[in-house]
């Protein structure tokens, strides 16, 4: 099948890649052929990036298919073979000695889908049903995201802006101060810096989420990339990238390789990009950003992804401990001496139940109507349906109809009669 140039880097990603499609294919022709066919369809409609990986996965898949079965086309794939293949999976080498659960997860995803698409297209080379099941895929595993404390982040920065090479410092402030994801920050084209008012904001193409954003440049920012433009400008308009110089066109490999050795530089071990994206995303909440203005910088589709970093904010909450830990030992020191507390343990919400409370409390009884209405019976408590007494009140009660005997108030008289009775009989 000829897949059309559009197309090509979608599905041939690299030399060696197209190299062990046309080994496979000498294999399983129709199989390979079923796979490059999907493949040129997912580009019509996901990011190159997207199809990159699914294009990794097929081609790991129908390498391990061609080693260790005979299947030779896609409709032969049936229960059995995805069983044994989530076990070969589960050994393969990773970073943490076995592959990770959720790049498992990740890989039987992306098969499944496979499986689910063609099967809804009608192709006549997919199976009868799916093999891959739902149970299949692993749970995903949820860590918290790893980013360096605001000392670790003061040494980068330090050894960033003194490497004798200007793109090193470039690319860590750019991560470090925007939160760019490493991808983003090499596809950032020559005019992404815009003039909005009298600010200066980065334009940020479709991405990961396929969403374009404008994100606020630092002062420092702007004056680094005005710097950095003037000098390379005309690599700028050649590769059309604002990260261009006279070196390769930068890639999220060399960005991964500037990012480590500028924190091997200084001192702190090793450091991820992704890592700067999380710890900017930190410092804004441990210093009180919202959480929706978080998620409009770091380009979140849903507030479920920038909840992650409300997990995260270990400064708040060792701020808050500490602070809680000192009125606990105030409490410790002062309640068996003086007997009295410092007014500052009362919380908002004690104050505000302390003063709803004492509002309601009459000498007689207790209010207990709603506080959300209105009260419309001014002085005359007693009469108000809302008004409840007890024995406990029984003295005040006579004390007051006592007064109403002196005064001569039949009415009172009657009332406080009354009252009485009902309040003696809630103790029998």
């Amino acid at each position: 099948m000829t897949i059309p140039a559009a197309h090509a880097r979608a599905v041939a990603p690299s030399t060696a890649a197209e190299r062990e499609w046309a080994d496979l294919t000498i294999d399983a022709p129709v199989l390979v052929k079923t796979m490059r066919r999907y493949l040129a369809q997912l580009s019509s409609f996901l990011a190159p990036r997207s199809v990159d990986v699914a294009e990794a996965t097929l081609r790991q898949f129908s390498r391990w298919l061609v080693t260790a079965s005979d299947v030779k086309t896609v409709a032969a794939i049936t229960r059995t073979h995805i069983e044994d293949y989530k076990l070969w999976l589960a050994t393969q080498p990773g970073s943490a000695g076995t592959m990770a659960k959720n790049t498992q997860r990740h890989r039987l995803r992306t098969i499944r889908s496979f499986f689910e698409r063609i099967i809804e297209w009608d192709w006549p080379e997919a199976p009868r049903r799916n093999p891959i099941f739902h149970g299949d895929i692993p749970a995903r595993i949820d860590p918290l995201p790893k980013f360096l404390d605001d000392q670790a982040a003061t040494k980068l920065m330090a050894a960033a802006r003194a490497h004798r090479i200007p793109r090193y410092r470039l690319v860590v402030e750019m991560l470090a101060r925007t939160g760019l994801r490493a991808s983003e920050l090499c596809e950032l084209d020559a005019d992404a810096v815009t003039l909005i008012g009298d600010a200066y904001w980065l334009r940020v193409p479709v991405g990961k989420l396929r969403n374009d954003r404008f994100i606020p440049l630092h002062p420092d920012l702007v004056t680094l990339l005005a710097e950095w433009t003037a000098v390379n400008s005309d690599h700028i308009r050649a590769q059309h990238r604002l990260l261009a110089d006279g070196h390769v066109p930068i890639d999220r490999r060399t960005v991964h390789r500037i990012v480590a050795t500028t924190a091997k530089k200084a001192g702190i071990g090793t450091v991820h990009p992704h890592q700067l994206r999380h710890t900017l995303a930190t410092q804004a909440i441990n210093r009180g950003m919202r959480l929706e203005a978080i998620a409009a910088l770091l380009g979140h589709r849903s507030m479920e992804m920038t909840l992650t970093y409300a997990r995260i904010a270990d400064r708040v909450v060792a701020d808050e401990y500490a602070a809680v830990t000192a009125q606990v030992d105030a409490l410790y020191n002062t309640a068996g001496i003086s007997g009295g507390l410092p007014a500052e343990i009362e919380t908002a919400a004690m104050t505000r139940l302390r003063t709803e409370s004492h509002a309601r409390m009459l000498g007689n009884g207790m209010c207990t109507r709603p506080v959300e209405l209105e009260c419309r019976m001014e002085s005359a408590c007693e009469t108000c349906a809302y008004f409840k007494t007890g024995p406990e009140f029984v003295p005040v009660l006579l004390r007051q109809r006592d007064h109403a005997i002196e005064h001569g108030q039949t009415d009172r008289i009657t009332l406080f009669d009354n009252l009485v009775s009902r309040a003696s009989k809630t103790s029998t």
